[in-house]
């Protein structure tokens, strides 16, 4: 195939050797498979900045460190200059938080290096070798839509001890690699202590899989995990490994402004369809 213009200067400089073919193009990025050597990866070419709007990322954005002071007042009057530290600094995030939670033990693809704006990483694979299907193309049984949700809290759990939340976490930023979930696109990552909608962004990352992943096992729908887990965090008794129940006592005088559980409502409502469908077609049988 025609190599990218975003990816001919890594194979002027050696970094990739070939293009291979197209992966997946979003609204951020478009990620292409290329090869290294022997190596078979992915890059991820982030998109010009005029075909992406920032206003989408203030509540994002708030509580990251910006690495001048003359960048910060330039991004503060959204000066040209300031769009492109602004771009310049969403980019960078991804990649700084790719190693962060690599080093603390979450399960994220293999960072290879960030090279002309361009991130480069290991390909997650299914079992035969080609690329991995997202959380939400694959069909489940019970037993392993808990084991997936006991994981992927746990890499939850893990990005919130490293300080950081996803930040848009659903069945579709999860790969399902043969030995497991793979979490995956991390630009929209917030800090957990600076970060004034932390507490919201972390119940609606965990509410998202609990609904996805409580379609195939009903009985997760009622695990209030999300609400456990912050309280640990903010009581400084959240561990990586520590143990958790599901369980949490809600202060009942308190209305739910936040409306996070609606994504778990609308899960029961497809629970109950499936189930109902299966039975139908068990009756067939």
């Amino acid at each position: 195939m025609k190599t990218p213009s975003g990816l001919q200067p890594l194979i002027d400089d050696g970094v990739i050797d070939e293009v291979m073919r197209p992966l997946k193009s979003g609204k951020e990025a478009a990620v292409y498979v290329v090869r290294a050597g022997h190596d078979i990866r992915c890059a991820k070419v982030y998109k010009d900045m005029a075909h992406r709007s920032f206003q989408q990322r203030v509540q994002y954005q708030e509580g990251r460190k910006v690495r001048g002071s003359r960048e910060a007042r330039a991004i503060g009057k959204a000066t040209k200059y300031g769009r492109r530290q602004q771009e310049a600094e969403w980019k960078n995030t991804e990649v700084e938080a790719l190693y962060a939670l690599r080093d603390a033990g979450v399960r994220v693809p293999e960072p290879h290096g960030y090279f002309h704006g361009v991130l480069v990483m290991e390909l997650v694979v299914d079992a035969d070798g080609h690329a991995a299907p997202r959380l939400a193309e694959v069909e489940l049984s019970a037993d392993q839509a808990r084991g997936f949700h006991r994981f992927l809290v746990r890499q939850v759990v893990r990005m919130l001890c490293a300080g950081l939340i996803h930040g848009d976490l659903s069945e579709y930023n999860v790969l399902v690699a043969p030995d497991g979930p793979v979490v995956i696109d991390f630009p929209q990552v917030v800090s957990a202590a600076g970060n004034n909608a932390a507490r919201t962004m972390l119940l609606r990352d965990v509410n998202n899989l609990t609904a996805s992943l409580g379609a195939w096992a009903p009985e997760l729908l009622d695990t209030w995990y999300g609400e456990e887990i912050w309280a640990l965090f903010e009581a400084g008794e959240l561990r990586p490994d520590g143990e958790l129940t599901g369980v949490f006592a809600h202060d009942e005088s308190i209305p739910d402004i936040d409306g996070v559980r609606h994504a778990i409502n609308d899960a029961r409502e497809e629970a109950l369809i499936r189930q109902q469908g299966r039975e139908a077609a068990a009756e067939l049988d």
